[in-house]
């Protein structure tokens, strides 16, 4: 029998959301944080503990404000500072808390340390920051941007290459200059000071370059992530000095994301001797079906891949280690229309996806809408497309000799646009987001799927929600119990127990679109949460999911 060490950040349920698309009280397009306030009655009610807030930060928005210009001021389009206390206030005042967003991987170009960086080849912030000289009239190297590219650009004023793993307006920040640190760690104390309760930690394992800059020598995108951005020779240093000199003086939750982290590695971050984070987001079961070109070069999968991975790496974590469970956020699809059915199964299949989430062991993290059932947008020309990584991959496919036409099809099931379009409030125009034309077109689905028509049916995907969030809070087994899968025949079965020296629960899913049979003997369980009515014993009905308990 397992004996996890417990901690709130493991007992609670995070709800992610991402500011632009939430809810807009101006008028002008875009989400800020007076719509969050108006929404708190609304998150308080689905019963979610933690909010991750993606940044909101002063920014060029480049990346849609993983650019950040200045880490101590709001963005004047999401509000002010005195908005974002009352935020905090009102979320610590229904007893919930929240969590930041940070990017310390890079700045925006923007940022007066690069601006200054790149003026000449001998002024203080000229090191934190990494240039270098190019190779024959070329790139230092062959690394090639997370969006597609090169990873280098060259700059005409100190004829020299600076180095970003993402756009070129995101240069990459050097943390192996102690002043860059120090500047990090103390903003980190600025936003705790106020009350915060955590950071999420934006591509945390790049934070330690291997400083040879040699070529990588693989042609998939995620090898070179893995083995050559990632888990750099210095970054357990770094994450452990930023513990010692800040996090370890309050009692808040960090994770860290986790792009390169593998189940090999992942417990040198999470461990609880470690000193570092307290859980990550690994993304290996969100990078499944990514090709050697990564997402928009997609390859087969199937659920015994992913039924795969959450065991090995719940056997990676043992008593030790912590993850969060998570389907889909703001950089990847919807996780109804990648993981589920968003057609005949819709209602079914986000059902049962969300019992999966909230019964998986992990910290359980809820992208906003999936309550609502939101799904995948299908926009008919890339003009109104607004994700950089998406405009850049086009322009790339197309000198590869692929029409917009091909490229608009795996934007439909990859892009991250996907999870961008305004929150679906209601059936008015712009579905109840925003007064005026938002920043992204509203998903044209908004008429049947929105929060007003959730609301108002009791058996909607919401309710399930809030019936399986009750349900953990009440159940510590669901948090701490042993995690152990149950091999069935049908790789589309996913089956496994949830045991403590309290309770046994079996949790039963059909992941597919027909009727499936399964040899599990629950003769002596209690049918204690099933998404579809159906009372036959042995049999699931497509996208059935059920939760048994032990007597």
């Amino acid at each position: 029998m397992t004996t996890f060490t417990k901690a709130w950040w493991k007992e609670e349920v995070i709800y992610q959301i991402y500011p632009r698309s939430f809810k807009d009280s101006t008028g002008d397009g875009i989400g800020d944080l007076r719509g969050i306030i108006s929404k708190l009655d609304y998150i308080t009610d689905l019963g979610v503990d933690i909010i991750w807030l993606s940044p909101i930060y002063q920014s060029p928005n480049d990346d849609n404000g993983y650019d950040i210009s200045d880490y101590y001021s709001i963005h004047p389009e999401f509000g002010t500072m005195a908005d974002f206390d009352e935020l905090l206030a009102g979320l610590h005042k229904r007893g919930m808390r929240l969590i930041m967003d940070v990017v310390f991987n890079h700045s925006s170009d923007e940022h007066k340390w690069f601006e200054v960086s790149r003026s000449s080849k001998d002024n203080e912030y000229r090191d934190y920051y990494f240039w270098r000289k190019g190779k024959e009239g070329a790139p230092p190297n062959n690394w090639k941007s997370f969006f597609g590219g090169s990873a280098w650009e060259y700059d005409e004023r100190t004829e020299e290459y600076y180095l970003h793993l993402f756009t070129k307006r995101q240069p990459d920040l050097n943390w192996e200059n102690p002043a860059v640190r120090k500047s990090i760690y103390e903003i980190l104390r600025f936003w705790l000071d106020k009350g915060i309760d955590g950071f999420r930690m934006d591509v945390i394992p790049l934070i330690s370059k291997r400083l040879e800059f040699e070529d990588s020598p693989y042609e998939a995108l995620n090898d070179t992530i893995e083995h050559i951005y990632s888990n750099g020779p210095k970054v357990h240093q770094y994450i452990n000095e930023m513990y010692e000199k800040v996090l370890q003086d309050y009692d808040i939750m960090t994770v860290g994301e986790g792009p390169g982290i593998s189940k090999e590695v992942g417990l040198a971050y999470v461990g609880h001797d470690r000193g570092e984070l307290n859980m990550i987001f690994h993304l290996d079961h969100m990078f499944l079906g990514h090709g050697p070109l990564g997402k928009f070069d997609p390859v087969d999968y199937s659920w015994k891949d992913i039924k795969r991975l959450f065991q090995e790496w719940d056997t990676a974590m043992g008593e030790s280690g912590w993850i969060s469970i998570f389907l889909d956020n703001h950089d990847f699809p919807r996780l109804v229309s990648r993981f589920g059915n968003d057609k005949e199964y819709h209602i079914e299949s986000a059902k049962l996806l969300a019992l999966m989430i909230l019964t998986l062991r992990g910290t359980p993290c809820i992208y906003q809408g999936s309550e609502l059932g939101m799904t995948n947008v299908c926009f008919d020309y890339i003009a109104e497309y607004r994700d950089v990584e998406t405009i850049n991959y086009h322009k790339e496919f197309i000198d590869r000799g692929l029409t917009t036409g091909q490229f608009l099809k795996l934007v439909h099931e990859h892009g991250r646009d996907n999870a961008r379009t305004p929150m679906q409030w209601n059936s008015s125009d712009h579905a109840g987001f925003s007064k005026g034309q938002p920043w992204i077109n509203v998903n044209p689905n908004y008429i049947t799927i929105n929060a007003a028509e959730v609301l108002a049916d009791t058996d909607s995907i919401f309710y399930f929600y809030k019936e399986m969030l009750l349900y953990r809070k009440s159940h510590k087994t669901l948090i701490y119990g042993s995690y152990e899968e149950l091999v069935q025949p049908s790789e589309n079965l996913f089956a496994y127990k949830r045991e403590d020296a309290d309770h046994e629960f079996l949790i039963i899913m059909n992941h597919s679109d027909t009727i499936v049979h399964f040899d599990i003997d629950v003769r002596d369980f209690s049918l204690e949460i099933q998404n579809i009515s159906n009372k036959m014993s042995q049999v699931l009905l497509p996208w059935e999911a059920r939760m048994y308990l032990r007597n």
